[in-house]
């Protein structure tokens, strides 16, 4: 096997999820691009985005994301209320002879604009967030946010995916928004392999099973590593080997790491413990999405 590849120097696009906030996803994330000897870390938990505050990313640029909401011409409008029956997410509505528009619903798919006879409805650009990019040592950061009660940080994720297609010879790792909504599915549509965090306990596994259902969906290779890991019984280990589920690695419950995390720093480059231990953790990862390549391509 490649050298290079074992040490991440490997074109493929690894998702990291978990079912809940806090379970260890973006320690997780952040500590594998920064022990790539080159990598790009994608932030898509746009609603709550914290990899920054570990990268300290240098150089920041700043573009805004928009997207196309409708406008009516009152003077065009005949109260037909097609565009009002058409919309799922009840974004418009015909009231005293006028058509409101609900911007806050909105799910900008154009159609109420594509269907109107009258051609009474357009569109207008509404900014509902950012995207940041800057560099961390060997780390491009890409970051996004959304903004305070937008409906959908769909938009930004597919920017944010959009940017980094067609880079090749260095690895991404997404940092997925928690649980299994549609954001999350977006995460990981073109990722290669997904990585699952979980914690050692009943509600971890709950969390684990949702994530667990999401890639089997999506028909995504995948593998489990198991953090804040204790001496004894581990139900979400155990739900791992039943369904004989890859383990990954396994992260332990530390006193040093816990207050490293937690000053936002980045673990591997502060000891060389935590850098031999997710090191390990990106060989292991590597190997896996080159043996289901190697799969698919047989």
């Amino acid at each position: 096997m490649d050298t290079d590849a074992e040490e991440g120097e490997f074109d493929m696009m690894v998702a990291v999820l978990s079912g809940k906030g806090g379970t260890g996803k973006t320690l997780v994330s952040v500590n594998l691009a920064a022990v790539a000897e080159k990598s790009i870390y994608i932030d898509c938990d746009v609603e709550e985005p914290n990899g920054h505050l570990f990268f300290k990313p240098k150089n920041v640029k700043e573009e805004e994301v928009s997207v196309k909401i409708p406008v009516v011409d009152e003077k065009l409008c005949n109260g037909c209320r097609r565009c009002v029956d058409f919309c799922q997410f009840n974004a418009l509505s015909y009231v005293k002879d006028k058509l409101i528009i609900f911007e806050d619903i909105c799910h900008s798919c154009g159609g109420c604009a594509l269907l109107c006879p009258e051609k009474a409805l357009t569109e207008k650009k509404k900014v509902i967030g950012k995207i940041q990019k800057g560099i961390s040592d060997n780390v491009y950061v890409n970051t996004g946010i959304l903004n305070t009660g937008e409906v959908s940080g769909v938009p930004i994720i597919s920017k944010l995916l959009d940017d980094n297609k067609g880079v090749s010879d260095i690895p991404i790792f997404i940092d997925c928004p928690p649980g299994s909504a549609c954001v999350v599915m977006d995460s990981i549509k073109d990722a290669d392999y997904c990585v699952l965090v979980a914690e050692p306990t009943l509600f971890g596994v709950h969390n684990l099973n949702m994530v667990y259902e999401l890639v089997q969906i999506f028909k995504k290779p995948f593998g489990v590593v198991l953090n804040k890991c204790l001496k004894g019984e581990n139900p979400a280990e155990k739900f791992c080997l039943e369904r004989n589920i890859k383990i990954l690695g396994r992260i332990p419950f530390d006193n040093e790491l816990g207050v490293l995390n937690s000053n936002a720093k980045i673990v591997v480059r502060e000891s060389e413990k935590y850098r031999k231990m997710f090191s390990s953790l990106l060989k292991t990862v590597t190997k896996e999405v080159q043996r289901h390549e190697a799969v698919v391509n047989s």
